[in-house]
C-alpha cells in the first residue's frame, strides 16, 4: 500500500443474500456493491424499507481504495455487537466498495453480547458466499510491436508470466495489446526489451483498474 492506496483488493461484482438462524432469530444479510457514501446510504435505506417489519436492520459499508471511508450502525442492538463486527468482516476479507445490511427478526431468546457479535459476523460471511467477488487491480495497458523474429520470445515470456494478450494483430509486423498489474510495468518493459534486443516498440496506452479474476 502506498499513500493509503492498495495495489489490489476484493470487490463485489454482483451482490447477494445469505441467511442464518440463531436461537430462532433470523439474520438475513444483503450485500451490494457501492461506489460512494450516497450509494451506500440509498441502499441501506431501501433495504430498511423492504424489511420494515424487522426488529433491527444493522449496516456497514466500506468505500474507497485503502478503505478511506467506513461507517457502521447497530440500529438499536447493544453498542458494538452488530455494525462493528459486520464492518470487521468486510475489512478482514479486504473487500472495498461494498455495503451490507443484516436484518434481524427476533426469535424470543436473548443471545448476549458474544452471541450477537458471532451471529452478525456469520450472517455477513454467509451473504458474501452468495456474491460474485473479483480482485480489482491497478493495471497498465501496453502495446508491443515486434517483427516476426521476436514474437516467439515475447509470447514465451508472457506465457511464463501468465499474461494473455488482449489483442493480437499480424500484418507486416506483430502488434500485441497487453493488460497486467501496474507493479509489473518496469520489470516487464525491461524483459521485453531484452528479449528482442531492443527491437520491440513498447507504448504505455493507459493506467487502468481492472478485475483480474472472479469467484
Amino acid at each position: 500500500m502506498e499513500n493509503g492506496k492498495e495495489e489490489s483488493y476484493q470487490v463485489v461484482v454482483e451482490g447477494g443474500q445469505g441467511e442464518i438462524v440463531e436461537k430462532k432469530s433470523r439474520f438475513i444479510a444483503t450485500v451490494q456493491p457501492v461506489e460512494s457514501e450516497e450509494e451506500a446510504a440509498a441502499f441501506i435505506e431501501m433495504t430498511k424499507k423492504k424489511y420494515w417489519d424487522a426488529t433491527h436492520n444493522c449496516s456497514a459499508f466500506v468505500v474507497g481504495n485503502g478503505a478511506l471511508l467506513t461507517r457502521c450502525s447497530d440500529d438499536g442492538e447493544p453498542s458494538g455487537t452488530a455494525g462493528r463486527p459486520m464492518l470487521e468482516v468486510l475489512l478482514g476479507e479486504k473487500i472495498r466498495n461494498a455495503a451490507v445490511v443484516v436484518t434481524r427478526y427476533f426469535g424470543g431468546t436473548l443471545l448476549g453480547t458474544g452471541g450477537l457479535v458471532r451471529a452478525y459476523s456469520q450472517a455477513v460471511k454467509e451473504g458474501l458466499k452468495n456474491c460474485r467477488l473479483g480482485i480489482l487491480r491497478a493495471g497498465v495497458r501496453l502495446s508491443v510491436g515486434t517483427d516476426y523474429n521476436g514474437i516467439g520470445k515475447i509470447l514465451y515470456l508472457l506465457g511464463s508470466r501468465g499474461i494473455e494478450p488482449l489483442k493480437s494483430e499480424y500484418t507486416d509486423k506483430v502488434t500485441l495489446e497487453l493488460l497486467f498489474p501496474a507493479v509489473w510495468k518496469e520489470m516487464l518493459v525491461k524483459e521485453l526489451t531484452e528479449a528482442t534486443a531492443g527491437r520491440a516498440v513498447i507504448e504505455v496506452l493507459e493506467e487502468v483498474n481492472y478485475i483480474d479474476k472472479e469467484s
